[in-house]
Parts: C-alpha cells; sequence; structure tokens
C-alpha cells in the first residue's frame, strides 16, 4: 500500500522484495556509522517485523521508500511512536536511512518533508521530534532543512552504550 508519493519516490508499506536491498543498507558501515553496529541479516528480519507490527498498531511507522524512475529500494522514512525512557516521551519521531549511493542528492529531505505533511495532515500529530548523534551532522543538517528547530535539550540515550553514540540532539516541529 502507498503512503504517499513525492516527485521522486514512492513511500509505501514494505514488500518481500525490499529485504535484500534492507540488508545491504543495514550491512553498510557508512550507513550505520551513528548506530551501534551494522545488522546482520537475522536483525534485519527482526527490524522488519517489528515495523510492520508497529505499523498494524498504530496506522504508521518507517516505510520503504521507493525511487519512481528506478523502482529501486533506496532506503527508509517514516514516523515513530516514542514510548521509552527517553526524556521527552512519549512523542512521535521522525527518522530516515538511505543508501549510500542516494546521499547528497536531497532524497532524505523529500521523504522527511512527506512524512511531516502525512504526520500534521492525515495523523493530526500536534509535534514532532527527532534525534541523532550530536556529530551526525548529514542528519542534523536534514532537520534544519525541513524546517526543525533545535530544542537545545541534549540528552544522553539511555539504550546506547558507545560513549561516542550517547550524546543526541532534540530537534522538533510544530504544524504552522
Amino acid at each position: 500500500m502507498v503512503i504517499f508519493e513525492t516527485d521522486r519516490l514512492v513511500v509505501r508499506e514494505w514488500l518481500d522484495k525490499d529485504k535484500l536491498d534492507f540488508y545491504q543498507l543495514s550491512a553498510d558501515a557508512d550507513v550505520m556509522k551513528f548506530f551501534p553496529s551494522t545488522l546482520s541479516t537475522i536483525e534485519c528480519d527482526r527490524v522488519i517485523q517489528r515495523i510492520k507490527s508497529l505499523n498494524e498498531k498504530n496506522g504508521f511507522c518507517f516505510w520503504s521508500c521507493e525511487e519512481k524512475q528506478s523502482k529501486k529500494f533506496i532506503g527508509l522514512a517514516g514516523l515513530n511512536k516514542i514510548d521509552s525512557e527517553l526524556p521527552f516521551a512519549p512523542s512521535v519521531e521522525i527518522g530516515w536511512r538511505f543508501k549510500k549511493d542516494y546521499w547528497g542528492q536531497g532524497y532524505a529531505s523529500e521523504a522527511a518533508k512527506g512524512c511531516l505533511a502525512y504526520g500534521f495532515k492525515q495523523l493530526a500529530l500536534n509535534e514532532i521530534v527527532s534525534f541523532a548523534v550530536k556529530t551526525n551532522i548529514k542528519s542534523i543538517k536534514v532537520m534544519e532543512r525541513i524546517g526543525m528547530t533545535n530544542t537545545m535539550k541534549n540528552f544522553i540515550h539511555p539504550k546506547v552504550e558507545l560513549a561516542h553514540l550517547k550524546e543526541h540532539v532534540l530537534y522538533k516541529i510544530s504544524p504552522i
């Protein structure tokens, strides 16, 4: 099922054909630089199953991003409920992850803008947050490009053990 389309992307629910590409995405050390580690195929299968379950439960989660022209899976983007021990819970976060070949071409910003529109118009959310490791400049630039504001409330992520990945920045946006 298609969630929404942008000029260059079809943002949709996950299909079995996405698995191999997701495995490759999640095994790329550059893509996963700001995560504790790359993911094995078994871990990827668990992530996909969790995403599908959350999508069924909440009506949204992270979706597959397919390039319209090539019809290829190039990454993921979406919204996710934060109910954990993070200091800004409960909330809804926006996030993305794209194949390295598609970096620097505006795909993350394009998908994220579509996710924001979906969250504010379809889900009637009052606020959407995003967070990233404080040194993840590329993701921070996307947050700023899509109109998010730095809350200046950095936090230590309680689920991250690696010291260089612990401190996160927190951005937010509300509908205009």
